[in-house]
């Protein structure tokens, strides 16, 4: 059997396959009002074409822990029950369909309170009903952003505890998988990186004190999280900063760590932390990060970035690079990507009856 089509279990729970769906926000909820923050009618949509497309896990947008941890008013939370009882529907019917729901856990930190992409993504003020972001440090993102109030002791405990909250509401609306935000220069990724944290306290300045934050964080997750499920943890492999920032080294010391406390799986991108930094992109481009933390560190990865092609991805795989792909922008393309990889390749899927004409 092809191996993107060979199940993969962590834990006592078991995907049906190896072609999963990255998290990638929408920037479609309500921003005010008693649904604010809550899944809608296009999350709905958005998630089950992909499920019927065959997509073995699903990974959510991220998804705040408090209103003020949202990237933009218009981001998904999980930080109330009607947001829980919203997510019930994608879950139930992901299920339906034999795909596994996951949710990732998020706070943008010093990258909060901006608009939508399609409106220019600029930070928003406080006649724009924006407000004031976090950070580890008093250090703005770029040009033209707020610096953030930097985060107190007593606020990383108060942010510690949302993120357990936010854990334990992801269980009751269905999840199945869990993971941890810490990549792309959002609250957790900025306390891991001295380009973005200066504290001079336990949570800052040597490796260990940076990355205090993120494993108290896993730790409060894992403990209310059930053993049988499995916890990821997603992680910008480097800052492309050479030693100015966080770096490929960094990573693979922090995943042994992050192995020992509890984290199932690391799902491996880059980036985000700092602006206008120059990336050498191209197909599969992050897929070394990956492989490399998978050789010295024995914890399982997924890898993503620019991977597109069915041959692509199962080379991935075959040579032992990852345990799974994460698709993007080409699962936005193609929502049934997976379907059309199986038959490519040879690949037992779940179709939907209903679409059974189409084999």
């Amino acid at each position: 059997m092809s191996a993107l089509f060979q199940p993969y279990t962590l834990r006592s729970l078991t995907v049906p396959n190896r072609v999963w769906m990255a998290p990638m926000c929408q920037y479609s909820a309500e921003a005010f009002g008693p649904n604010a923050g809550a899944a809608n009618e296009w999350h709905f949509a958005h998630y089950a074409a992909r499920a019927t497309g065959g997509t073995g896990l699903i990974l959510t947008e991220a998804t705040a822990v408090s209103p003020e941890g949202r990237i933009s008013p218009a981001d998904l939370g999980i930080w109330n029950d009607t947001q829980v009882e919203a997510f019930r529907r994608i879950t139930r019917f992901l299920a339906s369909q034999g795909t596994v729901a996951g949710i990732q856990l998020a706070h943008a930190g010093r990258k909060a309170s901006t608009d939508r992409p399609w409106k220019g993504g600029a930070p928003l003020g406080a006649d724009e009903n924006g407000w004031q972001p976090l950070g580890p440090s008093p250090l703005s993102f770029d040009e033209g952003h707020p610096v953030p109030a930097e985060v107190t002791v007593a606020q990383i405990r108060e942010i510690t505890g949302q993120f357990a909250a936010a854990a334990l509401r992801a269980l009751d609306a269905g999840f199945q998988v869990a993971e941890i935000h810490g990549a792309h220069g959002y609250l957790i990724g900025e306390f891991l990186s001295p380009h973005s944290n200066r504290r001079a306290d336990e949570y800052g300045g040597s490796f260990e004190n940076r990355i205090r934050f993120a494993l108290e964080v896993v730790d409060a997750v894992r403990a209310v999280w059930p053993d049988e499920l499995p916890l990821f943890f997603r992680i910008s492999a480097t800052d492309w900063l050479d030693e100015a920032g966080w770096t490929a080294d960094d990573t693979v010391r922090f995943a042994a760590l992050l192995k020992e406390h509890g984290v199932d799986l690391l799902d491996v991108s880059t980036g985000g932390n700092a602006p206008r930094v120059r990336i050498p992109t191209g197909p599969g481009y992050q897929v070394p990060f990956a492989a490399r933390v998978k050789a010295e560190t024995g914890l399982p990865v997924a890898a993503v970035g620019m991977i597109t092609e069915a041959a692509q991805a199962e080379k991935i795989l075959d040579n032992g690079e990852a345990d799974a792909v994460l698709l993007g922008r080409e699962l936005l393309r193609n929502p049934s990507w997976a379907r059309h990889a199986a038959r490519e390749l040879g690949g037992e899927i779940h179709i939907p009856e209903q679409y059974h004409r189409s084999v």
